[in-house]
Parts: structure tokens; C-alpha cells; sequence
């Protein structure tokens, strides 16, 4: 069996340290070396992001540039159609082949809402998810099928997502950092310090390319 590969997805508008220290210590966790990092260009669930496609894939090359654990995959930013993930892992898996081992890195709160995501049922034949817990979020899904299905899936055994190419649900003990792109996207419109949210490179391209400030008024 070849290694476990992950892969993580996001708008990364732009991308901090609540997205990268989570998924390092998942790493360690579960015995991964390599995560891909795969940008979204027009997230179904979400708004738009601010920052252009080629603006976020330069944050995210600065802020993997000394973290050999990551790397950057295009493909769906050069999507102009939903990036949706059923249909990305079904692309993966075709690439990786039936057997090697693959999994899809999210967060508690995507879990619980994940029923709603397009052709959800087919995302475990592809791949394993990989849920970081995030406290404040209940255990429990909203409807009773749905619970089902998750325990069905559940495994608290790393080793079952090493051994079999998908099908599993791995619940991570990851520390929660109370950071989200939205704070900081606030906070650099009042002109706010967030140097300890981010990478410093990330920061100095923001600062470089004025994103996410305030348009200050003519007059």
C-alpha cells in the first residue's frame, strides 16, 4: 500500500495560521508527509473570495515556502465552474488509482453540515475524511440517517487509513486557534494589528498589494 496523501481544501482568503497549525499537528498525529493544498476558485457554500485566484495561489506559495508538509495543487482554481469536492475526488481517485490510500482534511462545523454537500455519498468511496474538532460544535448530526451514516464510517485507528484507500472518518484531537480569514480581514480594515494570526510573508504581500484595507474616500 502505497503512503497516505491528504488533501485540504479552502478559499484561503487569505491563508493564516488557524488553517496551517492544525493540519501540521494532524500530520504528526496520523503519521502523514504530505498534505496538498488545494485552492478553490468558486466556493459553492460560501461568498466570493476578495482576493483574486492568482493573488491567494502567491499567499499560499509564500506560506508553504519553508513547510516541506504542503504542497499546491491549481487545478481548481482554474475552474470557473462550483469547485465541488465529490467531483475533485472522483478526479483524484481516477489519478491515484483504486488502491492508494486518500483522504479529504476538514473542520467539525463542515462535518456537520456535510449531508448538504453536492453528491456527499460518494465522497467516502473516493477518499477518508479527516475532521479537526473544533469546540463549540456538537457531536451529533442533525438528523437521524445522517447519524448513522456517520457511525458507520467512524474509526479512531489511524492505521485503518493507511490500510484501505477510503471509506473511514478519523474525529482529530487538533488544538483550536480562535483565528478565522474573516477576523482578519476586519481587523486590516480598521488597521489592525494581526502579525500573530499569519505568516509574516503572507502579511507583507497583503500590506505590498493593499488587500482587504479600507477605501478611504476621496474628498
Amino acid at each position: 500500500m502505497t503512503a497516505l496523501k491528504a488533501i485540504y481544501g479552502g478559499t484561503f482568503d487569505p491563508v493564516h495560521y488557524g488553517h496551517l497549525k492544525p493540519v501540521e499537528i494532524l500530520a504528526n498525529l496520523i503519521g502523514l508527509s504530505k498534505v496538498v493544498i488545494m485552492p478553490n476558485n468558486v466556493p459553492p457554500h460560501r461568498p466570493q473570495p476578495e482576493a483574486t485566484s492568482a493573488q491567494r495561489k502567491e499567499m499560499l506559495e509564500l506560506a508553504i515556502a519553508d513547510k516541506p508538509l504542503f504542497e499546491l495543487d491549481e487545478r481548481e482554481l482554474k475552474r470557473d465552474t462550483p469547485s465541488y469536492t465529490s467531483e475533485t475526488l472522483k478526479a483524484w481517485r481516477q489519478e491515484a488509482g483504486p488502491d492508494r490510500p486518500l483522504a479529504f482534511i476538514i473542520g467539525q462545523d463542515s462535518l456537520i453540515n456535510f449531508p448538504t454537500w453536492h453528491d456527499y455519498q460518494s465522497i467516502l468511496g473516493n477518499a477518508h475524511l479527516l475532521v479537526c474538532r473544533r469546540p463549540g460544535y456538537p457531536m451529533a448530526m442533525k438528523e437521524e440517517q445522517h447519524q448513522q451514516w456517520l457511525d458507520a464510517h467512524l474509526t479512531n485507528r489511524a492505521e485503518d487509513l493507511h490500510d484501505s484507500p477510503s471509506g473511514k472518518i478519523y474525529l482529530a484531537e487538533t488544538p483550536w486557534f480562535d483565528i478565522s480569514a474573516t477576523l482578519i480581514r476586519e481587523r486590516l480594515q480598521k488597521g489592525e494589528s494581526c502579525a500573530e494570526m499569519l505568516p509574516a510573508a503572507v502579511l507583507a504581500y497583503i500590506h505590498q498589494h493593499g488587500l482587504y484595507q479600507a477605501i478611504s474616500e476621496a474628498g
